[in-house]
């Protein structure tokens, strides 16, 4: 019997010293509600996109529990600050944010562009003076038409620019001609089109951009230990395996590469 108790203690204190080592977490994904491809939520209330699979497949490399924080794109912050969730990670660009967060490794690469329907008779960016061009608040986009030396003098030729809560209501007054052109990354871009004919492109390029994970300046541990994870998920193919699944950035992503 004292040798069974004594087998017993032993048992309980190996469990024991297993659990205090293993790095058990709740990791709170901070994303834009609707940012197709990247994240939105689905008919059935369940959340998706690239960002959010590899997000998921992060937890599960690492024995973390993952939680979803969607929220509107504006308030990406104030949610951030108050703790309401670890990161943003949303196609969310680093340039011209780069001592605002502590960044992740980049993980996909990316350009701005002007969207318009194929019979709008828009072919260059100067076709756009006095034209009704939408962009999402809060977007690399909407920062680049407001920088002075980045396309702020473009965009002091547009008749107007309409600020939109998310590029899908954007995209809907394009479909209805409330609007004539959007402003918006390739990615995004070429997914809202994926189901649509009519609509293209223009050939000059506004901006180009790197998308990465934004945490609290400072978290440097938690940082690593995504970055170390995103590592493992390359070298194992994971990362690939769900890229293939958004053909729309599949092309862009850069991570180890």
């Amino acid at each position: 019997m004292k040798k069974v108790f004594a087998f017993l203690l032993v048992m309980v204190m190996v469990l024991s010293l297993v659990a205090c080592g293993k790095d058990e977490r709740t990791f709170k994904h901070g994303f834009d509600l609707d940012y197709p491809p990247y994240s939105f939520r689905n008919d059935d209330g369940t959340v998706g996109g690239f960002d959010v699979e590899l997000a998921q497949a992060v937890c599960e490399k690492l024995g973390w529990k993952y939680e979803s924080v969607p929220f509107n794109w504006d308030a990406k912050d104030a949610e951030l600050n108050a703790g309401s969730c670890d990161c943003i990670w949303s196609g969310f660009t680093i340039n011209g944010r780069e001592d605002k967060y502590c960044w992740s490794k980049a993980y996909s690469d990316n350009t701005q562009m002007i969207m318009v329907a194929e019979n709008s008779g828009i072919n260059t960016l100067a076709d756009l003076a006095g034209k009704n061009v939408g962009v999402q608040t809060a977007t690399s986009a909407y920062d680049l038409l407001r920088d002075e030396e980045g396309q702020a003098a473009l965009a002091k030729t547009f008749g107007n620019l309409g600020v939109y809560e998310t590029y899908t209501i954007a995209f809907n007054d394009l479909k209805a001609g409330a609007i004539d052109a959007i402003a918006i990354d390739v990615t995004s871009g070429k997914f809202l089109m994926s189901n649509e004919t009519g609509y293209k492109f223009l050939d000059e390029v506004l901006g180009s951009e790197q998308y990465a994970i934004g945490f609290r300046k400072g978290d440097t541990e938690l940082r690593d230990k995504v970055n170390d994870a995103l590592d493992e998920l390359v070298k194992d193919g994971t990362y690939d395996k769900i890229g293939k699944k958004y053909p729309d950035i599949y092309d862009y992503l850069c991570l180890g590469k």
